[in-house]
């Protein structure tokens, strides 16, 4: 099949991933029923966030890690029509065959870059990688490579950086064998032991923390185990769990939530370089006509407001705030960011109905 055919026809397989620490890319697999990714995207998590185009966000349990070929499955949701996606022998894999990479890089959904392979056998770490000029990039991981006839031939798993296109999957054959392996205890948590690559699950651990065939340590994702948050990170959570918002279904990688509040979308981003935090709520855009009443009413808005701005960017309009990290603490952070929702969707609401503003175009 054709690029465009290829991408439109597996796009409700391709899954948006989110923890604390990172974002990446996933993709079901009718066959086994669960969601491949790399280990590197949920690693310390029990659960992350998903969504697709079939589903809203939403959280699903880790059910399988594998570190050293960075592999993990996901839960999936239930009773959805996934497109029916296959997974090609690495051995029919050739060098110069026409491959394509989706994914979600830099939070750019869907994303689909075009390629061939450069070099089907580039072995790292002692395992297979095919090597690929298709452009992968940061939020690519855990995604799929996929051959002309729309199967899976590797996991797109690293880069290298300032490299002009070098791209890597891990093999398939990797895949196919982890797949396998973990296929007749679908469901419940496993993890892969680094050193004897035996299944080990909470009721095979020796002593509660070791692997029961070599001894070595294996850790099982498990809820109390999630990485804890510190400093200003934590203390925006602690907000935005005061404000009634779930901070798993928030989170957008490290440092950065996602919140709506009525129709208004609220972004947050700690720069930890910088000491501030950002909060970004975009409303609507700009009408084509009669603009000057709208930009008379943001400007009597900005000289009321405090510790909170109104401006245009483009077309979107954004009430925005800033907070240096030293000054944030739970009673003035739940104060800014309570005002800051509730005018953000009276706002969007009003400009709505009163300029003949238009509602910002969201990607779905």
């Amino acid at each position: 099949m054709d690029t465009q055919q290829l991408i439109e026809t597996f796009k409700p397989n391709i899954i948006q991933i989110a923890t604390q620490n990172a974002t990446g890319t996933g993709f079901y697999v009718n066959k086994y029923k669960v969601i491949v990714t790399n280990n590197h995207v949920v690693e310390g998590a029990a659960e992350v966030t998903i969504q697709g185009k079939l589903f809203q966000k939403t959280l699903t349990p880790v059910l399988f890690t594998d570190k050293k070929h960075d592999l993990a499955f996901l839960q999936a949701p239930k009773g959805l029509n996934f497109s029916e996606l296959c997974i090609a022998e690495y051995a029919d894999v050739r060098d110069g065959d026409k491959v394509t990479a989706i994914g979600h890089p830099y939070g750019l959904n869907y994303t689909s870059t075009s390629g061939v392979v450069s070099n089907r056998d580039r072995v790292m770490n002692g395992l297979h990688y095919i090597q690929t000029d298709a452009a992968i990039n940061p939020g690519n991981s855990g995604g799929p490579l996929m051959n002309e006839e729309g199967c899976v031939i590797g996991v797109n798993t690293m880069i290298i950086r300032d490299g002009d296109n070098l791209g890597f999957a891990l093999a398939s054959n990797y895949l196919i064998d982890a797949l396998n392996e973990y296929q007749p205890m679908m469901n419940q948590v496993a993890v892969r032991c680094s050193s004897c690559m035996s299944m080990v699950t909470s009721a095979t651990l020796d002593a509660e923390k070791y692997c029961p065939s070599c001894g070595a340590e294996v850790i099982i994702p498990q809820l109390d185990n999630e990485i804890v948050l510190t400093g200003a990170a934590k203390v925006i959570e602690d907000i935005l769990i005061k404000l009634g918002k779930d901070v798993k279904l928030a989170r957008k990688g490290a440092n950065n939530w996602e919140v709506e509040e009525g129709s208004a979308k609220i972004l947050i981003s700690y720069n930890q370089n910088n000491y501030f935090i950002t909060a970004d709520a975009y409303l609507c855009q700009i009408p084509k006509q009669n603009i000057g009443p709208l930009y008379e009413y943001l400007l009597i808005q900005n000289f009321e407001l405090t510790s909170m701005s109104l401006s245009v960017i483009n077309q979107d309009i954004i009430l925005s705030c800033v907070i240096y990290d030293h000054d944030l603490n739970i009673d003035y952070g739940t104060e800014t960011y309570r005002t800051l929702l509730q005018k953000a969707d009276y706002y969007d609401d009003y400009m709505l109905n009163t300029y003949s503003c238009t509602r910002r175009l969201e990607e779905v």
